[in-house]
């Protein structure tokens, strides 16, 4: 990115930090070797970009539980980060809280943490749907072979 492309994008994302909730810390929950991201709206970005960051270099194995919807989306591409095999997964638009509104830049920051064909039905339109699109964790796993299914929440092992 230029210089000029960061000065117009650093207030919007500080505003986007400023109003937007942070994402519940109720939902990632510390189990032993394992942190359990569960059911999880989402939120704003760049604070998702942090936790991310977090959960990345704490060692432990960060399992995606239930759902996982918005700005959650971009923690499943984590090196240390696996699905649960009934995990639904939701894309839509980034957008301003409480309004309809598409920032710019947001979208790109996203797709920017997403591989093979989720990328491509991302920046294909999900980038700038309003409406959430759903898929499963093994619909995920066929468009992005690089996620894993969560080994320890497979049937018959406990997890």
């Amino acid at each position: 990115m230029s210089h000029l492309t960061l000065r117009l994008i650093l207030p919007l994302v500080a505003v986007l930090i400023a109003a937007a909730p942070l994402p519940g810390q109720a939902e990632i929950v510390q189990r032993g070797q394992f942190i359990d991201v569960s059911n999880n709206r989402g939120g704003n970005v760049m604070q998702m970009v942090r936790t991310r960051e977090q959960l990345a270099r704490s060692g432990k194995t960060v399992r995606i539980r239930g759902y996982c919807r918005s700005a959650c989306t971009i923690l499943i591409t984590m090196p240390n980060a696996c699905l649960g095999p009934k995990a639904r997964i939701g894309f839509h638009a980034p957008r301003l809280p409480g309004t309809q509104i598409i920032p710019p830049y947001v979208d790109q920051i996203m797709g920017s943490f997403y591989r093979g064909g989720i990328r491509d039905r991302w920046f294909g339109g999900w980038n700038r749907s309003h409406q959430m699109n759903v898929i499963s964790a093994s619909d995920y796993v066929r468009l992005d072979p690089q996620t894993k299914i969560c080994d320890s929440l497979q049937t018959g092992r406990r997890g």
